[in-house]
């Protein structure tokens, strides 16, 4: 097998730069080319991005994360993080004079996730060459390339935060391996965890990782208490100065499940406060050690569930059972991996069978290779946590792919070896599926090719995916941008874009920090019409907007058979809503009457 002591000198950085710029070239050609004429802002969490810049830029202040013209006329607050808006908004500030704010948009959209793609493939470079040695610093860059989780996050467009998540959780892991040898990188590993927190939290099972990681290292050797004792203090110290920077100081003791708050904040304390009682405490064998963190964790967690009963079902507990039940049960990123499968059976097997095997192969090496143990047992915390939510939720796959690089990186160079030292056929196809099993996009072209050939399910949900994108493009959205300011009943789907490209305000996007709106959306196209006509009432909606291709057009299964989507499927809809639409308009506008 491969030589497996620790490597501590940076990798080439040519070699980096040279991936990079291949890499960048690829995502940059394909959106120009390959997505000639589709929406640069294709998700609606990227327009919703920009809507929040672009108000930050007009004078929002910091600590105001409401989007004014959301949930009209009432407003919704949203749980993002300024941290992401900032680098974003110097980047259309810059780029404005030189092109236009709409151009300046585009601009920042492109070198925003490409930047961000260096910095990846940079932590990439670091953690396999710290682990596997040099030989594996080039699978480590070109594998995250070839993954349909990692290349879809760090497309031109992409400008929500999940990329910088994916960046934190690589830094996070690497800072952790790195503390194995060099306690100080343990503070490096709390600060990078508690930022990691204060952008989402979808980091929760990273930090997860770090906290195991941390404790489980002081478990199997005493030496370890300080290394332990740092991560936890300046992962309490992140949090508390992070949620300075989220909330303003009267809404410090706020609490909130699904963002940065005290509920979190004493999440860490209590990590804190155990990992520092436990380091001073002289204990000697491990089944002590791990008792001792086991009753101290257990107390801090068990007050922070006594103080916060609400968050014991997660960030989304507190959501309304029938959005639940109606809306997040039915978003195909939601699902577990395994059902993933059958509906988009492409990114499931790409992303997921590389995070998979690359778990099996860190307890491989784990159980044959007893040089560097405990760095690769660190490791294995963050892929085992992250792995375990991709199997719940597959939107997981994108924060277990680049921790199982370095596993990738070690398989190949194993295999290349061998190859070296026998080179027969056997070993020529053991070199050759190393690279093939860790190369997402084979895997989905092999699944596509497979797909099409049984068409089913998988293609309905692509299908449905393309056929809306017409409706997100700027020039949709011109002719309704030259009206005067309305406020506007939408499918949930159609929201952000509209606030994008127009100066209209709308009644919903998809988020659930807005489950009002989100709610009245449902409402208007499956509740009976005379209800329908209550809600646009209530807010003093003007206009009726939509895109044909949208699900909530279609309604739902049990949708009323007098409801805003069985009368436009009949083509009946109510006198007083009239259909102003410009010939050949994508999308189709209604002028709401009085009665």
């Amino acid at each position: 097998m491969t030589n497996s002591a620790p490597h501590r000198a940076t990798p080439d950085w040519r070699l980096v730069l040279l991936v990079l710029a291949a890499a960048i070239a690829i995502l940059v050609i394909r959106a120009v080319i390959g997505r000639a004429g589709m929406p640069f802002f294709a998700d609606t969490d990227d327009a919703m991005r920009m809507v929040m810049v672009r108000d930050f830029l007009h004078g929002q202040p910091w600590y105001d994360l409401t989007a004014h013209r959301l949930n009209t006329p009432f407003g919704a607050e949203l749980h993002w993080s300024r941290l992401v808006d900032m680098p974003i908004a110097i980047l259309v500030m810059i780029f404005t004079p030189l092109l236009g704010p709409d151009t300046a948009m585009i601009a920042a959209g492109y070198v925003w996730p490409m930047a961000l793609l260096g910095v990846l493939l940079w932590f990439s470079a670091l953690l396999a060459n710290r682990l596997v040695g040099p030989e594996g610093v080039l699978p480590a860059l070109v594998l995250p390339v070839l993954n349909p989780a990692i290349t879809a996050e760090f497309t031109p467009g992409r400008v929500d935060h999940h990329n910088v998540v994916i960046i934190l959780t690589l830094a996070t892991a690497w800072a952790a391996v790195e503390s194995v040898r060099r306690p100080r990188f343990a503070i490096v590993c709390g600060l990078l965890a508690a930022t990691a927190l204060a952008i989402a939290t979808e980091s929760l099972p990273v930090i997860a990782a770090a906290i195991l990681a941390a404790g489980l290292l002081w478990v199997f050797a005493v030496t370890k208490a300080a290394t332990m004792r740092n991560f936890g203090l300046a992962f309490a110290a992140g949090c508390a100065v992070h949620l300075a920077i989220f909330r303003l100081p009267n809404r410090w003791f706020e609490a909130a499940c699904d963002v940065l708050s005290p509920v979190y904040l004493s999440v860490a304390l209590a990590v804190a406060a155990t990992f520092a009682l436990a380091s001073l405490m002289p204990v000697q064998g491990r089944w002590q050690r791990f008792g001792v963190l086991a009753v101290l964790g257990g107390l801090g967690m068990g007050l922070v569930a006594l103080a916060f009963p609400q968050c014991l079902h997660g960030p989304y507990g507190e959501l309304d059972p029938w959005l639940q039940a109606n809306w997040i049960a039915g978003i195909v990123e939601a699902k577990p991996w395994a059902a993933s499968v059958f509906e988009l059976p492409a990114y499931a097997i790409a992303v997921g069978i590389p995070a998979l095997l690359g778990t099996l192969v860190v307890l491989y090496r784990l159980w044959r290779v007893q040089q560097g143990r405990a760095e690769w047992a660190v490791l294995l915390a963050f892929v085992l946590c992250t792995a375990l939510i991709m199997l719940a939720q597959i939107r997981g796959a994108r924060l277990t792919v680049m921790p199982a690089m370095p596993a990738a990186a070690w398989l190949i160079v194993a295999a290349r070896h061998r190859y070296l030292a026998q080179p027969r056929q056997v070993t020529i196809l053991g070199l050759a599926g190393s690279w093939l099993a860790f190369s997402g996009v084979v895997l989905a072209l092999v699944v596509t090719l497979m797909v099409n050939l049984a068409p089913g399910r998988a293609q309905d949900v692509a299908q449905a995916r393309a056929s809306k994108e017409p409706c997100l493009v700027p020039a949709a959205f011109a002719d309704l941008a030259a009206l005067p300011p309305e406020r506007i009943m939408s499918p949930i789907d159609l929201g952000a874009h509209i606030m994008l490209y127009t100066p209209h305000e709308v009644v919903a996007a998809p988020y659930h920090r807005n489950q009002l709106g989100v709610r009245d959306a449902f409402r208007f196209f499956n509740d009976p019409i005379d209800d329908a006509r209550a809600i646009i009432e209530q807010r003093g909606i003007g206009l009726v907007v939509i895109c044909p291709a949208m699900s909530e057009v279609r309604g739902l299964a049990d949708r009323a058979d007098d409801s805003f989507a069985a009368l436009y499927a009949a083509g009946n809809l109510p006198a007083w809503l009239v259909d102003v639409s410009p010939t050949g308009a994508v999308l189709r506008t209604f002028v709401v009457l009085p009665q």
